[in-house]
């Protein structure tokens, strides 16, 4: 321990405690920019120096080590003048229109210059030209970029793609597509992280939410959403709605979503369910005929995991499960089964999905996801945030609304569709009902805790009687995921089932999710997932009557030739190009 004073107060730490972290853990606020902990500690926007007694210059605190009897100042008048005058640097080169900027209200740089009482510029404002490419769901503005490299530093330590770096020299440097390629024509699996550890509105989720206005304006289109398991357990996050039981009461996002004009709101749940019936029947299916296929087999929820692994293992392609997410298998059912039995034109069906991730906005357009009837299965995706201001703009307070149900049918889930938000979540629900389909009978819903937990790469191996010993891994995050292939192409990692998730912590900390600067929440909103699915009444996929009357009524059985057409893909007949677009390769 090493002894020192912050602001006169006298404290101890650890050796090797850094200045910002004591003061944090003291309570003493130090603002700062750039700084994200074990990923970005550069020192790149100074906005978090201090004094320290006996030392000329001023230091960051972010990355200055606190030693024996050192007597530090956070605000001195020297201090809050370095600050302000860094500030102002910073804002000479940033677009500060805060009124139509997407990230006004949630804005570091917004809220740290009302923090330091910045209302004049003496400097000239000259931003950085801007080049808004709206083909791809990232979306990045340079006139709002203030070089902080958190987007290069997320992206390269914690998801490994290496899509961002800095470009130019001296007052040109900037932070650009690496290679001065277009994002378009990167391996970039959209998955967000960048944009949710951005602290400005340079990189953002492309708005989809005109064209779900449009939708709800035309009495000619029957309007359809769906909402994602984990975007339940994080869109209140905004709003501050709990009930007593400090649960998110998804009836008010239903009745929110109702009051926006949705002509009907139903729940991915149902069709997570309905996943784990066709993934887990095919898992079955391979696992008994090992010789046909290769191993392991992965799960296909994940569509940035599936660009990762088309553009970076290619090999590996033919290990993808066919089975579509949950996202397009409800787009397909909503314009097959759900339009014939309601006799609703399908091409005047628009269908929205709410979504944590903003790689579901690329997934919904490859040409492949068109089965139904030959329309888009999910004509538009929107994001958690998305969601959140539409909520705001049609002055919506989801507090003073009763709960509604989801509709019917195809507004009904299992506590194993719930748990599809967290990392090995989609593991364990395959698990439950690919035991039953083997053995006839029902396993301890908790038997396969193995995969649950916020650890990035789990490994398990689970007896299911008559098919015997199952190898699985589960692991979340680009970083991770790529360690585990270069395992499994060295012959160091053997398994029969494997789950992907690109995002750390899967679902839940998806690109799409509300931002909390500093703060990372996907733990605590899994744990959320868990909990829903530890109190739901029904446990296992293929125990929802919603799923059973949908293969009497309609599919027949999972695998059969109609559930084949409408729930299943072939992941080899598009690729990527360099144009950056998607293509069918027929």
């Amino acid at each position: 321990m090493v002894n020192f004073k912050i602001n006169d107060r006298a404290l101890s730490a650890p050796k090797g405690t850094t200045i910002l972290d004591a003061a944090q853990k003291a309570g003493i606020p130090i603002p700062h920019l750039c700084f994200l902990k074990e990923i970005n500690e550069i020192a790149a926007c100074r906005m978090c120096v201090v004094e320290i007694e006996g030392v000329d210059r001023l230091v960051p605190a972010c990355n200055t080590e606190v030693l024996e009897g050192m007597v530090i100042r956070t605000n001195s008048p020297r201090v809050r003048q370095a600050r302000k005058t860094n500030l102002r640097l910073i804002l000479s080169q940033h677009s500060s229109n805060c009124t139509t900027c997407v990230r006004s209200g949630y804005c570091e740089l917004q809220k740290l210059s009302h923090d330091l009482n910045i209302h004049f510029q003496p400097y000239d404002v000259q931003p950085e030209r801007s080049r808004v490419d709206l083909s791809v769901p990232i979306v990045r503005e340079a006139s709002k970029c203030i070089k902080c490299m958190r987007c290069v530093q997320v992206c390269d330590k914690v998801q490994g793609m290496h899509i961002w770096d800095v470009a130019g020299t001296g007052s040109r440097t900037t932070v650009d597509v690496s290679y001065n390629r277009y994002l378009k024509n990167t391996a970039c699996v959209f998955c967000g992280q960048c944009v949710t550890h951005c602290p400005t509105g340079a990189l953002t989720v492309r708005d989809d939410t005109n064209k779900v206005l449009r939708a709800l304006a035309d009495p000619e289109i029957t309007t359809v959403v769906q909402v994602a398991p984990a975007v339940r357990v994080a869109w209140a996050e905004v709003f501050g709605v709990v009930n007593k039981n400090k649960q998110v009461p998804v009836g008010k996002l239903v009745a929110a979503l109702k009051r926006l004009g949705f002509d009907y709101v139903f729940d991915t749940n149902f069709t997570a369910d309905l996943t784990i019936m066709e993934e887990g029947s095919e898992f079955i299916q391979r696992f008994t005929h090992r010789g046909k296929y290769r191993w392991p087999m992965f799960t296909s929820c994940c569509p940035g995991w599936v660009r990762f692994l088309k553009t970076e293992f290619p090999d590996y392609t033919g290990n993808l499960s066919t089975a579509k997410s949950p996202q397009q298998m409800f787009g397909a059912v909503a314009k097959s089964y759900f339009a014939e039995k309601m006799g609703i034109d399908p091409h005047k069906l628009c269908v929205v999905s709410i979504m944590p991730c903003s790689a579901k906005k690329a997934e919904s357009e490859l040409p492949t996801m068109r089965d139904a009837c030959g329309d888009r299965d999910v004509d538009v995706v929107l994001t958690t945030r998305e969601m959140v201001r539409l909520f705001r703009s049609d002055c919506i307070v989801p507090s003073d609304l009763a709960e509604e149900p989801f509709d019917s049918p195809l507004g009904t889930g299992t506590g194993a569709a719930v748990i599809f938000g967290a990392t090995g979540g989609v593991m364990d629900a395959a698990l439950r009902s690919a035991y039953y389909l083997v053995t006839g009978e029902n396993p301890d819903p908790d038997a396969f805790t193995a995969v649950r937990g916020n650890k990035p790469w789990k490994e398990a191996v689970f007896s299911i009687p008559g098919a015997g010993e199952i190898r699985v891994a589960v692991v979340s995050g680009l970083g991770n995921t790529r360690k585990l292939m270069k395992a499994l192409e060295s012959g160091q990692g053997r398994y029969d089932f494997v789950e992907v998730m690109a995002c750390p912590g899967g679902c839940a900390g998806g690109g799409g999710q509300p931002i909390h600067d500093g703060e990372e929440l996907a733990g605590k909103r899994e744990d959320a997932l868990w909990k829903l699915d530890q109190k739901a009444t029904i446990r296992f996929s293929h125990e929802n009557p919603e799923i059973q009357s949908l293969y009497q009524e309609f599919l027949e059985r999972p695998l059969g030739k109609k559930s084949h057409h409408l729930l299943h893909t072939d992941h080899t007949t598009w690729e990527v190009v360099e144009k950056g677009i998607w293509l069918d390769s027929n």
